[in-house]
């Protein structure tokens, strides 16, 4: 099947491999332009520029998919689909007619849930137990066109953004090769969506990354992985952030004597802080202007202490 693919991060790219590697000719890939990196500002190209640059396939890079200039071109790229996975642009209805089949959507959701532009963060906020893999019929909606194909993943106990959208990207390969299998034989049947069961998962900002400790222990830790890598979760100790990177929630008979973000416990490898509801066990962190470590190092350097409080 002819097919002009369209995304951007590595999440994209892991799908654009799959397609390439099931024999589906990829005669586009659409990625946003490149955006300078560090101080020296170098343009960087994005996952999948850097794929379908290494598979020879042309390589579209329009700052406004919407403009004249890029659907007059997006016309001279043969396809019977388009297939969509974290673009970052908006596409017109235009764009949505152009191809026979459509433009499929590889949506990290089993949609209706969590429609939006960060559904992996709020699906481990949230504490669900699965999350998965949508391929969906676009529309003039946000994620809110009729549901081809769906693959459920389970979200492990330690999960964060970061490794649950490395799966996840597997997954969505599978999903949309095998999806695009069945629509060839006439075999897929759109199903709309409920609207009565759909939820909006927000793009994440920098400040959902604040620690609140009165909050429950468990929430805490739910923030940490889904926060991680960015825009991570934090604290503040002395007047500087304090970056939390790996954590657990435990049971502790004085939980409840601390206010929250009191230090109850240290120890050489971890450090147990008060909670709404019961408390955090600390493993890893990252005062401002340094190195992620674990506590051990870290407190060769910095002197928690039992009764200090954090985000004061």
């Amino acid at each position: 099947m002819k097919i002009v693919f369209m995304g951007t991060p590595d999440y994209a790219a892991t799908a654009l491999e799959a397609l390439i590697r099931s024999g589906h000719e990829v005669t586009a890939a659409v990625p946003q332009p490149d955006k300078p990196k560090g101080r020296s500002g170098e343009l960087v190209p994005s996952p999948v520029k850097l794929c379908a640059a290494g598979h020879g396939i042309p390589v579209l890079q329009p700052g406004r998919i919407k403009s004249p200039e890029a659907i007059e071109e997006l016309r001279g790229y043969e396809a019977e689909v388009y297939v969509v996975a974290a673009f970052g642009q908006i596409l017109s209805q235009e764009i949505l007619d152009m191809p026979p089949l459509g433009c499929l959507n590889i949506h990290a959701s089993l949609l209706p849930g969590y429609r939006g532009a960060s559904p992996i963060q709020h699906a481990i906020l949230n504490g669900e137990p699965e999350t998965g893999i949508t391929i969906m019929q676009m529309d003039a909606g946000i994620d809110t066109g009729d549901i081809l194909y769906q693959k459920t993943l389970a979200i492990g106990a330690e999960d964060t953004s970061e490794t649950l959208t490395r799966r996840l990207a597997v997954l969505g390969g599978e999903a949309v090769t095998e999806a695009l299998a069945l629509l060839e034989q006439g075999k897929l049947t759109p199903k709309r969506q409920r609207e009565e069961m759909s939820s909006y998962a927000p793009l994440i900002r920098k400040e959902m990354g604040r620690i609140d400790f009165g909050d429950s222990a468990e929430s805490i830790h739910r923030k940490i992985r889904a926060m991680t890598p960015w825009p991570s979760a934090y604290t503040s100790y002395g007047g500087r952030q304090l970056k939390i990177w790996n954590a657990a929630p435990v049971s502790l008979e004085n939980a409840s004597e601390g206010v929250p973000g009191e230090i109850l416990e240290t120890d050489k490898d971890s450090v147990t802080v008060a909670a709404g509801e019961g408390a955090l066990r600390i493993y890893e962190l990252q005062m401002e202007g340094k190195k992620r470590m674990t506590v051990h190092d870290f407190l060769l350097g910095v002197k928690l202490r039992r009764g200090d409080v954090l985000g004061k």
